[in-house]
């Protein structure tokens, strides 16, 4: 009995031998396959967009996690100092981190710059989807205001705005907001109109659909895709008047950290404290690319 249980377990230990068939052959060299296609597509750029972006998300949201010093308060003596271990950025006219303030302005710039393209996105994609829906009369009376608000440069517009409302980094925000609205509608509408002639939107009308039910289960899903993606092109852009605005005196008012503000403040002290300008338009630069990065690979996916 006991040569019998040797024998049993050395034929069982020569199974483990057994070469793989070829079809799981195919499979591992499959997956394998599948494995080095996915490393072969991952784009540095894209990653290193998106790295950027988290990093100020994470500043907006938790500017604590990332720095001890007040963004508003500055330090006796401490005026002026160029970067160091202590002071990473350096320091401004006032003594106060420009690390600090940097981090703390993510929060406000960030902030307006989703009030708006929130702004564009919603009054423009819904006058973009009545138009497109609606055609006749309606529709040539949203587009023809359309055409009015495009033809006004958008910083002008922008700047009308704020005098209008005033000062401040909310209203700056709903200004880019309101001149938003026109890109938005008008390629809005040119997605409705483009999916509602698409055959099976036709045979969903032949099948017995109503108006209302093929919009929201075949038209907008089919045609919001393009907006999102835009949307993300327009972050960028309103990141970028928003600080244009601060830089002008225009948004947030001082001491509040705003990165258009932040370089105007620095403007002064260019000769003597470079980092006060160089630093902050860095940072936006790099935001404005991000942004942009991730909006061309929407498209490209959509694509």
């Amino acid at each position: 009995m006991t040569s019998l249980n040797t024998i049993g377990r050395s034929l069982l230990r020569d199974d483990t031998d057994i070469p793989a068939s070829p079809s799981q052959v195919l499979r591992r060299a499959s997956s394998g396959g599948r494995w080095l296609k996915v490393i072969r597509d991952i784009q540095p750029g894209l990653v290193l967009s998106w790295f950027i972006m988290a990093v100020v998300m994470l500043w907006a949201l938790f500017p604590q996690w990332f720095t001890s010093y007040s963004a508003t308060v500055g330090v006796a003596r401490q005026q002026l100092r160029a970067p160091s271990a202590e002071h990473w950025l350096g320091t401004d006219a006032l003594g106060r981190d420009l690390l600090a303030r940097i981090i703390y302005g993510a929060g406000n710039s960030l902030t307006g710059a989703f009030v708006a393209v929130g702004v564009g996105l919603l009054v423009g994609t819904t006058l973009g989807i009545i138009a497109g829906s609606a055609r006749g009369r309606i529709d040539g009376a949203i587009m023809r205001s359309v055409d009015v608000l495009l033809s006004i440069p958008q910083l002008l517009l922008s700047l009308s705005i704020v005098i209008l409302l005033g000062f401040g980094i909310v209203n700056a925000a709903i200004a880019v907001g309101i001149t938003s609205i026109a890109s938005f509608a008008r390629l809005a509408r040119s997605e409705v109109v483009r999916v509602r002639a698409s055959d099976y939107v036709e045979a969903a009308f032949g099948s017995g659909g109503t108006f209302s039910r093929v919009l929201l289960r075949h038209i907008l899903p089919n045609s919001l895709t393009s907006v999102i993606a835009f949307a993300a092109l327009q972050l960028g852009w309103a990141i970028l008047t928003i600080s244009t605005l601060g830089f002008l005196g225009y948004g947030a008012p001082p001491p509040t950290p705003e990165w258009g503000l932040l370089i105007a403040e620095g403007r002064n002290y260019l000769a003597r404290a470079w980092w006060l300008t160089t630093v902050p338009g860095i940072v936006v630069i790099l935001v404005v690319l991000s942004a942009n990065r991730i909006s061309q690979s929407f498209g490209r996916a959509r694509a």
